[in-house]
C-alpha cells in the first residue's frame, strides 16, 4: 500500500477493567494494586460490588483517595447494590463501561505486569486501521499471596476462533479484552451460573466472525489468576453446565467426544 494510502492511525483506546466484589475485603486490595500500577493512563476501574458488609468498601475509598494523587491518575468507578450473583453483576458492569474494551478481572486476580494494559492498547491499534473485536493473552496461575504457580495449562493460541473453544476455554477469562460495543450486545446468559463466562466468550466470537473483526493475541502474559474461584469449587456442576454450552455451539457429538477427552485427561493427572 503507498504511504498516502495507508490509514490513519486509531486514537488511543480506552480500556475498562471491571471488577465484580462481594466481601472481598481480604482479596481486593491485589486487584487494586495491579490496576493502581498501570503506566498506561486511558483506564476506567469499574468495580461493581454486590452490597458487601465487610471492609470491601472502605478499601476502595482508600483507592480512590490515592488515585487523585497518583502520577498516571485512572478513572474510578464504584456502586454498591444488591444483585442477582456474579454474572448479574457482570451484565451491570457491561452496561456502565465507557472503554472501548472491557475485561474483568476479579477479586484476588491481578494485570501481570505495570505495562500489561498498554500491551493491550498497542495491540489495539491494527494495521489495516480496524479495532479488533478480542484482544487475548496468556494466563499465569498464583496463590493468595500472588506467587507463580505454573502458567495455564490451557494456552491461548495463536490463531483463536470461536470454535477453538471446542477444545475447553483456552483463554481465560481475565486475558480476553473484549470491544465494548459488541460485548454490550451480547450480555452475560444468566441461566448459566457457574460457566457463562464460556458461553459469553464464544457468542462474542461468533459476532466477530460475522463482522468479520479480528481476534489479536499479544503473545504475552496478561492474567495472574487466583488459583480458586466459583468454578474451582464448583467443579463437578460446571462441567455439566459446560456441556449444555458445548452442545449448543458446537453440537452434541463433538460435545460428547470432547468432555469424554476431558475425563480421560483428568484420569490421567491422578
Amino acid at each position: 500500500m503507498p504511504p498516502s494510502e495507508q490509514p490513519e492511525p486509531l486514537p488511543a483506546c480506552t480500556i475498562t477493567v471491571a471488577t465484580v466484589t462481594y466481601n472481598a475485603g481480604a482479596l481486593i486490595d491485589a486487584t487494586i494494586h495491579s490496576v493502581e500500577m498501570q503506566t498506561y493512563p486511558h483506564v476506567e476501574h469499574l468495580i461493581v460490588d454486590g452490597n458487601s458488609h465487610d471492609d470491601t468498601l472502605e478499601r476502595i475509598h482508600h483507592y480512590q483517595e490515592r488515585n487523585s494523587i497518583a502520577p498516571v491518575p485512572h478513572d474510578i468507578q464504584c456502586i454498591s447494590e444488591p444483585d442477582h450473583g456474579l454474572y448479574d453483576a457482570m451484565n451491570k458492569a457491561l452496561d456502565m463501561a465507557h472503554g472501548d474494551y472491557i475485561v474483568f478481572l476479579n477479586a484476588g486476580d491481578r494485570l501481570h505486569d505495570a505495562d500489561t494494559l498498554a500491551r493491550v492498547a498497542q495491540a489495539a491499534q491494527t494495521a489495516d486501521g480496524r479495532r479488533p473485536a478480542v484482544i487475548y493473552g496468556q494466563t499465569n496461575l498464583v496463590d493468595g499471596n500472588g506467587q507463580f504457580l505454573r502458567s495455564r495449562r490451557l494456552s491461548a493460541p495463536e490463531h483463536l476462533t470461536w470454535r477453538s473453544f471446542r477444545n475447553g476455554m483456552l483463554v481465560c477469562h481475565q486475558a480476553f479484552y473484549a470491544a465494548t460495543d459488541l460485548a454490550r450486545r451480547t450480555h452475560y446468559n444468566l441461566r448459566y451460573r457457574f460457566s457463562a463466562d464460556f458461553d459469553w466468550c464464544v457468542r462474542l466470537m461468533k459476532e466477530a466472525a460475522r463482522l468479520n473483526r479480528p481476534l489479536v493475541s499479544t503473545r504475552s502474559v496478561l492474567a495472574d489468576y487466583l488459583n480458586e474461584g466459583m468454578t474451582t469449587h464448583n467443579h463437578k456442576a460446571s462441567l455439566r453446565e459446560r456441556f449444555r454450552i458445548m452442545c449448543r455451539h458446537y453440537g452434541f457429538t463433538t460435545a460428547l467426544a470432547r468432555h469424554a477427552w476431558f475425563v480421560v485427561r483428568a484420569v490421567a493427572k491422578k
